[in-house]
């Protein structure tokens, strides 16, 4: 790789942010994004957009960040040490869709890319990202149509790759003080450094494109179905889950949060209303069971067929 491929990723993170955001706002047909842009001290700035209080998606946020720095927090060096006395660069594009009506999945998704540089020696680079679906209430339609999605984009890759990058999100997004998942998973890569560049980058660019023929089908099947407090409540005690993840384990915003990256933006990933209960047991055989029975255990969704 070179200078100028740093250049056309931040193109096409871009060009990804507008698409997804004129999409997102087409579909709630109600809200529009509000745009920041920032700066960093340290180096760098972004572009966040957020979309609030439409008619489908009570909080939409899809933010572009290419930040850079002289070095590394200590957080990242103690697991990457040879990143140690290197300058570094990250850029990406990351988003997190809550909808109101509980029927509709939140979904996350994002594509990055980092390098960290020193004179006289090779850079140490790697793209990363996928999505992943987090319904309140499970549709196998939904959930098969998901990874069916997820399978297709990774296809031209590689047959290992959909399994392995599947197996690697159910892994990771995973409460670790409540064993318990916090969706139904999708992809989720990092690390992904490869003697071929311009492949890695092309699986990158095809995470990227391919959220948007993963969620919207989905959105529409979902957004007139009729709820009421039952489900409201329930979204909103699932959405505390969504909270505990993305603060206590989420590698992301832990190094959005030391690196000096601006917390609006980071914590914009949570949702806007949540809530939490002691010790909460749905109902045996409810809707609210079947979540934590049929769609929170890992499983191969590709075998389940739509029903």
């Amino acid at each position: 790789m070179n200078s100028a491929d740093i250049g056309h990723i931040k193109a096409f993170l871009l060009d990804l942010q507008d698409k997804i955001c004129a999409a997102l706002a087409g579909e709630d047909g109600g809200g529009d994004f509000k745009q920041d842009l920032w700066t960093r001290s340290e180096g760098g700035g972004g572009r966040t957009r957020v979309l609030r209080q439409g008619k489908v998606f009570e909080q939409a946020g899809v933010n572009f960040s290419h930040i850079s720095g002289a070095r590394l927090p200590a957080s990242a060096t103690a697991h990457r040490p040879e990143l140690a006395g290197r300058t570094f660069q990250a850029l990406g594009v990351s988003l997190v869709v809550h909808p109101e009506n509980p029927y509709i999945p939140t979904s996350h998704a994002n594509v990055r890319f980092f390098i960290a540089e020193k004179p006289d020696a090779e850079p140490v680079w790697w793209f990363g990202g996928g999505f992943d679906l987090t319904p309140f209430y499970g549709f196998r339609a939904d959930a098969v149509h998901w990874h069916q999605t997820a399978h297709d984009l990774c296809r031209p890759f590689g047959d290992d790759v959909y399994p392995r990058y599947k197996t690697w999100c159910d892994d990771y997004f995973f409460l670790k003080h409540r064993n318990e998942a916090r969706g139904i998973g999708g992809l989720f890569f990092d690390d992904l450094n490869t003697p071929d560049f311009a492949r890695a980058y092309a699986f990158t660019r095809a995470v990227g494109k391919g959220y948007l023929d993963a969620y919207l089908p989905i959105v529409r099947r979902r957004k007139a179905l009729r709820w009421g407090q039952r489900e409201r409540q329930f979204q909103l005690y699932r959405r505390g889950r969504y909270v505990e993840f993305n603060l206590v384990w989420d590698r992301g915003t832990q190094f959005g949060l030391h690196s000096g990256g601006r917390t609006e933006s980071i914590l914009m990933s949570l949702p806007p209303q949540a809530r939490w209960e002691y010790d909460y047991q749905p109902e045996p055989d409810s809707p609210e069971a079947a979540l934590y029975r049929d769609f929170l255990p890992a499983r191969d969704w590709l075998s389940q067929g739509e029903r």
